[in-house]
């Protein structure tokens, strides 16, 4: 605190930056979330020898409680049908490069 100042020890931010404070860590969140899901949202475009193998894929499957059914390659993705432990039928889609789960099953057939 500047000497002379008028706050007498007890001064409040601005109003300017006390409304900034929210508005920038709020984007801040926005950008960290989203971040993530534009890097890795869509099929490999490297050529089928960089792609994982499918076996590896299938045991991360199996281990979260899935009965894998078929995993087909289509276009640097692997679409996957399997069954959860309940019974209900999982169609889903990896980047076959990063195994990263793509937002669109149906993202190889594009």
């Amino acid at each position: 605190m500047a000497v002379g100042s008028k706050c007498n020890g007890v001064c409040q931010p601005s109003t300017r930056s006390a409304r900034m404070s929210p508005t920038i860590t709020l984007t801040g969140l926005a950008i960290l979330l989203t971040g993530p899901a534009f890097a890795d949202g869509s099929c490999s475009k490297s050529p089928a020898s960089q792609f994982q193998p499918t076996s590896t894929l299938e045991s991360r499957l199996k281990a979260a409680g899935l009965t894998v059914r078929q995993i087909k390659v289509e276009n640097g993705c692997y679409e996957v049908y399997a069954v959860d432990g309940t019974g209900v039928k999982v169609n889903t889609a990896y980047n076959a490069e990063t195994l990263v789960k793509v937002d669109n099953p149906e993202a190889g057939e594009n």
